[in-house]
């Protein structure tokens, strides 16, 4: 077994090669690879474990079930559509193959938020389709420091669920359940101010920060996906057509601003997203890989790509 590191900017990708397939291992190599990814991922923030061989969910499933924590079985409240494989593992994010998906520390814009994510290739991209990821320390220290100050001020995240027809996930979808009271239950627990439309659709804002202690590392790092929820965001040809199509930003499925209500300007977006590129690792995917990411110290994407991918998620 041995391990070699991708570098970019202030971003470590560990990439630890086990050498034989997982199936067959005893109890004591399980125990070495688990170590040894442990001890890479607190140096690093995140480890691809190559070799292991996890082909399909079920195998990915008994892997990921070895490295530690319970699996969450459910993405309530999540924003991105992904859909349920079989126990705590998910398809990752539903989005065009011909468009990236930008770098996002997943459910930062929520009460709570998974710890750990477990991505697993079971399909290979014939070209791109790599998940990139970026060490929020770094790119928090890319960025001039008048936009951190801005960002340390927190994000107010606001959404606009439709009831069963309209632009982006309906309430049902996101809080996965037809019951207003649980979603009102859901949404007093999560310190989230809501409001039923007249149309039945339904109006989220969470106030939270921008800017995080790492528990891992003791130090500020960034943590919110505020640049992901603003149109630009969005392929141009999309971006227009979804503007044209609502008459205030109230009315966008997703819009951020800053804690004060002021709106994110162009040119702060443009740092932010300068800085993630700067310190951005992108590991081509083979067919069996799975990586591990703490979700607090690195953020994670997709590249756009061609083929017949297929890669899944658990997160604990």
């Amino acid at each position: 077994m041995r391990y070699e590191t991708r570098t970019a900017g202030g971003t470590t990708l560990a990439v630890l090669h086990t050498g034989t397939p997982a199936d067959g291992w005893d109890d004591a190599r399980w125990d070495e690879v688990c170590r040894s990814a442990e001890e890479l991922l607190s140096a690093c923030g995140a480890v691809m474990v190559r070799g292991l061989g996890a082909r399909d969910a079920e195998a990915f499933h008994r892997a990921v079930s070895r490295f530690g924590d319970s699996l969450i079985d459910s993405y309530r409240g999540g924003n991105t559509p992904r859909m349920s494989v079989t126990d705590g593992v998910f398809t990752s994010t539903e989005y065009p193959a011909r468009y990236d998906i930008s770098l996002h520390n997943e459910m930062s814009y929520a009460k709570a938020w998974p710890t750990r994510l477990y991505f697993g290739c079971l399909t290979a991209a014939e070209t791109g389709g790599a998940t990139p990821v970026c060490d929020g320390e770094a790119l928090l220290a890319s960025l001039p420091p008048g936009v951190r100050a801005r960002f340390s001020s927190g994000v107010v995240y606001s959404q606009h669920l439709h009831g069963g027809l309209g632009l982006g996930k309906s309430w049902q979808d996101t809080y996965e359940t037809q019951d207003r009271s649980v979603v009102e239950a859901f949404l007093a627990e999560s310190d989230a101010e809501y409001a039923w439309t007249p149309e039945g659709g339904l109006r989220v804002i969470q106030r939270r920060p921008g800017i995080r202690v790492n528990p891992r590392t003791g130090r500020y790092t960034w943590f919110n996906q505020a640049d992901q929820w603003h149109p630009s965001n969005l392929p141009d040809e999309e971006a227009e057509l979804l503007l044209e199509l609502t008459e205030t930003a109230a009315d966008l499925p997703h819009w951020a601003t800053f804690a004060d209500g002021t709106l994110l300007s162009d040119d702060d977006l443009a740092h932010v997203r300068k800085a993630q590129r700067e310190n951005m690792v992108a590991e081509p995917w083979q067919a069996g890989d799975i990586m591990i990411v703490d979700n607090m110290s690195v953020l994670h994407g997709r590249e756009s790509f061609t083929g017949a991918r297929k890669v899944v998620v658990s997160m604990t």
